[in-house]
This record gives C-alpha cells, sequence and structure tokens, in this order.
C-alpha cells in the first residue's frame, strides 16, 4: 500500500511457518482446555462424552476452523474486509465478531488479573488460602490440609480456599446491585495486565504465541506430578468411565457443541486474521487439521492432569469427587489451590500452576487485541498504516477497555463478570454468526468455489467432506445447536443460589443481541442504501469484489465506501 506520500506501511506477513503455528495454537487453547474441557467431560457422562464431542468436531469444528482460515489467507485481510470482498450483505458478521472479541478482551483479562494476584501470593511463606488463621476466615471455615474431620461439625462447612477466594480476593458483595467499592489490589493487577499485553503487542501480530510452548511445559510437569499423588487413579475413573444413558440427554449434547464453537475460536474472525497473514501459496489445509487435532488433544491430556489432583483432593478429604469438581473460575482459584496446599511444597506448584494460567491466557488476549486492532487497520489502510497510528490506536483500545471493565473489579464485579462472560461472549451469539457463516460461504460465495482455491493455494485435493459440511452438516447442525440454545435456555446463576434480578437478565440478552442483530441490521442497510431492483440488489450484494484478484472495480468501491465504513464504525 502506497499514498501520495509514500508513507503508508506495508501489511507484511509470516516470518515463517512457526509464527503461524504458535499464534494460531496460543489462541485456541487457552482456559476452555484446561478447566472446562474436563468438567464437561466428567459432568456429562465422561467418556461417554467423547461421542458428542467427536461429532461436533468433525461437523462444525474442523469445516468452519478450516472455512476461516482459508478464506482469510485467500483474501490477505482481516475479519470485516474479508466479509466486505467475499459476501458484502454478510458484513454484519464480520462487525458481529468484532464486537464478541471487544468483550473477550475484558472478561479474559480479569481472569488474567486474578491468576497474576494469586501468583503474587504463592510466594507467600505459607499459602494464605491453606489455613483458617487470617482475618478473612470466619467461624465454619475448614482446612482440609489438615486432614481431620472437624469440618463434620460445622453448621455451613466452607473451605479456607473458597473463602479466600470468595472474601479476601473478590470480597464478594450479595447481589449485582451491590456494586460496593473498587479492589485495588485486583486493580492493580488488571493495570500491570493491560500493560505487558500492549507492549507485547504494540509492533504487531509476530508478537503473538511465544510463550504457547511453556503452558505445554507446566501441564506435563503438572500431569506427571498429578499422577503420582494418591487418589490420582480414583480422579482418573471418574473422568473416563463412560455414563452411556446421557446419551439421550440433549443437554450433553448442547454442552458439547458449545465447548467446540468456542474452544476451536470459530465465528468470531480470529482465524480469518491469523490465516491473513499467511503466503499465498502457504499449506492451510495441512496446517489447520494439526491445529485442530492439537487442540482437542490438549484438552484431553489436560484431563489427566486436572482430574488426578481432583482425585488426590477427594481422597484426602474423604468425600466424593462430585463435591470437589468444579468448572470455570471454581476450579482454577478454589479447587486446584486448595489441592496444591495439600502438596508438599506447595508454593513451587503453586507457581507453576499460575504462571501456566497466565501464559495460556495471555496468548489468547494478544490474538484477540490483534484481531481487533488488525481489523480496523484492514479497513482505513491509507489511515492507519502510517508510522505510529497503530500505537496510539492500540493505546485507545486498551483505555476504553479498560474504563468499561472497572465496574468488575469492584465487590459486585463477579455478578457482571459471569453476565458478560455467559451471554456476551459464548452461547447463542456465537452459534448464530456461524449458522449465516456456514451459509453465507457455502452457498452464497460458494463451497465449490472455496474447495478450488484450496487447490490453487495449496496444490492439495481436500477431502470432499468438507465441501458436503460447509453445504449441508456444518449450518444445519449449527442452526439446530442455536435453536436447543434458545428453547433449553436457562438463566444465569451464581454459586447455584444467586438469582439475578430481572433487570440483569434483560441486560444480559441486550448484550448477546448486541452482537446478533449486527448481521440482519447491516444486510438491511445495504439493501436500502443500494440502488436498483431488490432482485439487482441482492446479485450486486452478493457478488465478491474479489474473485482470483482485485479488480480495478473493486479496488474503486473499496477506497469510496472508507470513509462511509469509518464513519459507521466510529458511530457504533
Amino acid at each position: 500500500h502506497r499514498n501520495v506520500n509514500g508513507e503508508v506501511e506495508e501489511r507484511g506477513h509470516w516470518a515463517s511457518k512457526v509464527e503461524f503455528l504458535l499464534a494460531v495454537a496460543g489462541n485456541v487453547v487457552g482456559f476452555g482446555n484446561v478447566w472446562r474441557f474436563p468438567y464437561l467431560c466428567y459432568k456429562n457422562g465422561g467418556g461417554a462424552f467423547l461421542v458428542p464431542y467427536l461429532v461436533f468436531v468433525v461437523t462444525c469444528g474442523v469445516p468452519l476452523f478450516l472455512l476461516e482460515t482459508t478464506i482469510g489467507q485467500y483474501t490477505q485481510e482481516g475479519g470485516i474486509t474479508c466479509w466486505r470482498k467475499l459476501c458484502p450483505l454478510a458484513e454484519g458478521i464480520g462487525y458481529g465478531g468484532q464486537l464478541i472479541l471487544f468483550y473477550s478482551c475484558m472478561t479474559y483479562i480479569i481472569i488474567l488479573s486474578w491468576a497474576l494476584l494469586y501468583l503474587v501470593f504463592s510466594f507467600s511463606s505459607q499459602l494464605p488460602w491453606a489455613n483458617c488463621n487470617n482475618d478473612w476466615n470466619t467461624d465454619d471455615c475448614v482446612d482440609f490440609s489438615a486432614n481431620n474431620s472437624s469440618w463434620i461439625n460445622k453448621t455451613n462447612p466452607t473451605s479456607a480456599a473458597t473463602q479466600f477466594w470468595e472474601r479476601r480476593v473478590l470480597a464478594i458483595s450479595g447481589g449485582i446491585e451491590e456494586v460496593g467499592s473498587i479492589r485495588w489490589e485486583v486493580l492493580l493487577c488488571l493495570i500491570a495486565m493491560w500493560i505487558i499485553c500492549y507492549f507485547c503487542i504494540w509492533k504487531g501480530v509476530k508478537s503473538t504465541g511465544k510463550g504457547t510452548t511453556f503452558p505445554y511445559l507446566m501441564l506435563l510437569v503438572l500431569l506427571i506430578r498429578g499422577l503420582t499423588l494418591p487418589g490420582a487413579l480414583q480422579g482418573i475413573e471418574f473422568y473416563l468411565i463412560p455414563d452411556l444413558s446421557r446419551l439421550t440427554d440433549p443437554q450433553v449434547w448442547m454442552e458439547a457443541g458449545a465447548q467446540i464453537f468456542f474452544s476451536y475460536s470459530v465465528g468470531v474472525g480470529s482465524l480469518m486474521v491469523l490465516g491473513s497473514y499467511n503466503k499465498h501459496d502457504n499449506n492451510c489445509y495441512r496446517d489447520c487439521l494439526y491445529l485442530c487435532l492439537l487442540n482437542s488433544g490438549t484438552s484431553f491430556v489436560a484431563g489427566f492432569a486436572v482430574f488426578s489432583v481432583l482425585g488426590f483432593m477427594a481422597n484426602e478429604q474423604g468425600v466424593p469427587i462430585a463435591e470437589v469438581a468444579e468448572s470455570g473460575p471454581g476450579l482454577a482459584f478454589i479447587a486446584y489451590p486448595q489441592a496444591v496446599a495439600m502438596m508438599p511444597v506447595p508454593q513451587l506448584w503453586s507457581i507453576c500452576f499460575f504462571i501456566m494460567l497466565i501464559l495460556l491466557g495471555l496468548d489468547t488476549e494478544f490474538v484477540a487485541m490483534e484481531v481487533v486492532m488488525t481489523s480496523v487497520i484492514d479497513m482505513f489502510p491509507r489511515f492507519m498504516r502510517r508510522p505510529g497510528k497503530r500505537e496510539k490506536f492500540l493505546l485507545l483500545f486498551c483505555l476504553i477497555c479498560f474504563f468499561a471493565q472497572l465496574v468488575m473489579v469492584t465487590e459486585g464485579g463477579m455478578y457482571v463478570f459471569q453476565m458478560f462472560d455467559y451471554y456476551a461472549c459464548n452461547g447463542a451469539c456465537i452459534l448464530f454468526l456461524c449458522v449465516f457463516e456456514s451459509l453465507a460461504l457455502g452457498w452464497v460465495f460458494g463451497a465449490e468455489r472455496l474447495y478450488g482455491i484450496i487447490k490453487d493455494m495449496t496444490g492439495v485435493h481436500a477431502n470432499p467432506f468438507f465441501k458436503f459440511c460447509w453445504l449441508y452438516l456444518t449450518p444445519m447442525v449449527s442452526l439446530g445447536s442455536f435453536i436447543c440454545s434458545l428453547v433449553e435456555y436457562q438463566p444465569l446463576t451464581f454459586n447455584r443460589w444467586y438469582i439475578y434480578p430481572s433487570w440483569a437478565y434483560v441486560l444480559g440478552w441486550v448484550l448477546a443481541l448486541s452482537s446478533i442483530l449486527l448481521v440482519p441490521g447491516w444486510a438491511l442497510y445495504k439493501l436500502s442504501t443500494s440502488t436498483g431492483t431488490l432482485s439487482q440488489r441482492l446479485r450486486h450484494l452478493c457478488k465478491p469484489v474479489l474473485d482470483d484478484s482485485l479488480t480495478k472495480k473493486g479496488e474503486t468501491e473499496l477506497q469510496s465506501t472508507e470513509e462511509e465504513q469509518l464513519q459507521l464504525f466510529t458511530t457504533s
């Protein structure tokens, strides 16, 4: 790209294949692999859960993963601009994906702030969540590491790790309507994480993925340690023993599908941006298959590391594993810290665990921020690719996210965090985008054309099964999952006892609809502002601007709409 002053910078490519693989691995391998998959596998029938999981991998996960990476490499553009070139009518999918990533950037970095605070506490001479001799503990506090049965006489026994999490770290209030004061320690950790994120990606996407390998080393260390603990076999049995009767439960299939869409990072445009930095002849077909195998394989292996430790906890406490197995923050900040407190040299294992969490989360956060940055820069290249513009926009983006999420570091912040995570970043909104993504690219752009693009770029004939998925299986399964998520909708609760007020549920659905409505909203906007009959407008808006190469007409259209896009983006 060049302007009259020669100031516009080149977009660039990955320096090597390894950079691409590490960046994508850092994006798709994260918290969901370490705590979400093992818990879902245990909760939904153990080894039997692998059946619906593999069905969704084959019909949705891998086909969408390959689809997004391919069109990103083909267009050499970010999410929004990619849609503008392939199917202008569906450009709202790109906007919706960027909004979901914006919400995800805020929630993910809160988890990193909690992990950083725990890491700091891990250097104490005695782990503060290991005993009940602290100011924040109540009379119902139980020190499970003492290996006694004193908890039997308690009216409402609560572990020391739980009280540290809820009363010391969160100082959680009685509900979302009680915001309370800011937790200054968490705020300082949040500032530190934003500073780290800013300086790690301010020079571009090539800075991501560097910390991907260390978490694997930590996971291997924790796996070996976990398997050597007493009771580990009991935990592995609970994790893997199949309960085939659960396969008739629709909820099991829904949760398997939700895990695939979340873990494979499809629907939001991340893979399009990462693929767009590949050279045009990169073998993205082979890369995608290996990366999908890595993602699911990591989830499966992480289950052994997690449940061997949970089995150890159950053995030490003399309780069923069902009472110590939790999902989400509960596993990372209650169950696992409680487990390491029972091990020899607990500080060492605590430091290893939270370093692993931070590095896993940082890579995902880096990519989410970089995807938003790249998408905006690709929309306005003549302005945003000038020296210094990227750094200033990144600083503005970080500040907007920081001030928007301040409510999450208050005493009522956990309720807000869960609402964003449940409604804005997962579930129906991602499923909706995936339905229309597969329809737009499989039917409007054309599965046959996609099949040919892979052959032209890689020299490899993709399996015809993918063409069948793009046309039929993926949109049907995605649509079925979306409908089931609405029919089987369960209102959000906290700790299974706190029910949110009605206005909070309304706000949650507003957050979900904010990304969903961008798809039909953008289509209606483009149809209403185009000229000609309705059929002429549809044909024009469904016709790719980029076919084999960017035509002069397409380039003129791209430049003429840039000011319009900038005004629309600023207004949004």
